[in-house]
């Protein structure tokens, strides 16, 4: 799965006058492989035994580094297994929708390797069984993401890609920092074998500060407030494809890592710092929210709301029960589709009027683009958590963790995370629902203008969007289908059976 990736990045090499002499021809290219990478995730996922999600499944593992005990050490179980169909899919609808609406800048052969390279990092973050491993595919996807922010990216790219680089280096540091003090006095680096002892033969000391240095350079890719100040810019930044990916995966291997990772290895000190991880998460939320309120760009008003549902399932993760990590789960890939879809729009909405301001947009989208406003509508109300749809389950499921949280930890506490987290999702509904009226009804009163008439949806939009909208249906309606797949590995995770 990732050596398909990995190949087609490395055939970008091969010089233009020899092999793909043509832009559309490099973009078609790079859609193939995207699309025989999600092949082989899908036959990976046929291939999975959903009557016992909890057991580590289709695993590689050979030796890497013998004499410091590193091994090739692959494999999924019912926590990484959606992660990796999702970012299988986002990245082969990003490569769908760059085949009519490439991003402005060319160089489209150095872009297409860069999001297959980024691929095989973010698709290695969810399969790595090994502590150094993991973090060498954690690394992957920075410079690559680095990249496209300033080659491809707005005006603002310098500043936003050095901001991203930077926050990320840092939290790398400290994250490997966590993870190297826990393998050393461990003897091993194997995460399953790690995960099986659930801290035993770890002084709780060395669990509070490994946790503490794990859980900063998670946070800093989830984004958890207030380490989340690179998101807006490189999201608004960042071209269309990059914000996609940036939203609908990077992101979720901040809180991936904290669930697979440092609750696992680490459980006294989750135990210490959940109430401090609560707080802050619940403050993202308001915080998110309030500044979404506040924004006139559509993109980085998306991106404001980003740091308001990742609070979400930040706060499902404190509340170190089933409930509330099945929450984060359900909230990451519920996140991924939704603002992935949203994304979309956002980058078609610029591409016809020039801008992404809301204010010189104006309203009247319903009758200038009356389908593109549909869809935007209906991807700003799954956004908000109308029950039904995929945004509702987690933030919802979340809450009830709040509101019984681990018996260790306080429950007034939670409850009261539980009530600012509740007003927290009123204020999205308030922040959606001004933009639905900034965009999509009234007159259009706007200064910005089409760019001419205003171009029909493509078929490559349509196809780029459909699958995510049918996907927040399934999983709004039918939210067992993927709690019957996270529930085994959690309890697993807290030492049930």
């Amino acid at each position: 799965m990732m050596a398909i990736p990995l190949l087609g990045a490395l055939a970008m090499l091969v010089p233009a006058d020899r092999f793909l002499r043509t832009g559309f021809a490099v973009r078609a290219f790079g859609t193939a492989v995207s699309a025989a990478t999600l092949l082989v995730a899908v036959s990976a996922a046929t291939a999975f035994d959903f009557g016992d999600t909890s057991r580590m499944q289709l695993e590689v593992d050979r030796p890497w580094a013998p004499a410091i005990g590193l091994r090739f050490h692959l494999g999924v179980d019912g926590i990484s297994l959606p992660l990796v169909v999702l970012t299988a899919l986002l990245t082969f609808l990003c490569f769908l929708y760059t085949l009519r609406h490439p991003p402005e800048g060319g160089r489209i052969r150095l872009l297409t390797a860069l999001l297959l390279v980024l691929e095989v990092g973010m698709l290695g973050t969810f399969v790595a069984l090994d502590l150094v491993l993991f973090f060498v595919f954690f690394e992957t996807v920075l410079v690559p993401m680095y990249v496209v922010i300033m080659l491809w990216g707005g005006t603002g790219r310098r500043a936003a890609a050095t901001k991203f680089i930077l926050y990320t280096l840092l939290g790398s540091g400290l994250l490997l920092a966590g993870m190297l003090l826990v393998g050393a006095e461990a003897g091993t680096l194997d995460m399953t074998d790690l995960a099986a002892r659930h801290g035993s033969g770890l002084s709780h000391g060395l669990q509070v500060t490994a946790f503490a240095l794990m859980g900063i350079g998670f946070a800093v890719k989830a984004p958890m407030w207030p380490l989340h100040t690179w998101l807006p810019d490189a999201h608004t930044e960042a071209p269309t494809v990059g914000s996609v990916l940036l939203a609908g995966v990077l992101l979720k291997m901040g809180t991936y890592g904290l669930v697979r990772v440092a609750l696992p290895l680490a459980p006294d000190g989750a135990q210490v710092w959940a109430p401090w991880l609560g707080l802050l998460a619940v403050i993202g939320i308001v915080y998110g929210a309030l500044a979404c309120l506040a924004q006139r760009d559509l993109k980085r008003m998306i991106a404001y709301s980003s740091v308001g549902h990742m609070g979400f399932v930040l706060l499902g993760i404190a509340t170190l029960t089933p409930v509330g990590v099945n929450a984060a789960l359900f909230g990451n890939i519920a996140h991924g589709l939704i603002t992935g879809l949203l994304f979309f729009l956002a980058g078609s909405v610029k591409e016809r009027w020039g801008t992404g301001d809301m204010n010189a947009i104006g309203g009247g989208m319903l009758s200038t683009s009356p389908r593109l406003a549909s869809i935007l509508t209906f991807a700003s109300v799954a956004s908000l958590g109308l029950p039904g749809l995929a945004g509702f389950w987690g933030e919802v499921l979340a809450l009830i963790g709040a509101y019984r949280p681990h018996a260790s930890l306080p429950r007034e506490t939670f409850v009261t995370f539980m009530a600012v987290a509740a007003l927290g999702t009123v204020l999205t509904a308030a922040y959606f629902l001004r933009m639905l009226a900034k965009l999509t009804h009234g007159p259009s009163d706007g200064v910005a203008v089409p760019r001419g008439p205003v171009a029909p949806v493509s078929l490559q939009e349509y196809a780029a969007w459909v699958p995510l909208i049918a996907l927040t249906l399934l999983v709004g309606l039918w939210p067992k289908t993927l709690l019957d797949v996270t529930t085994g590995p959690v309890r697993a995770l807290f030492g049930g059976g």
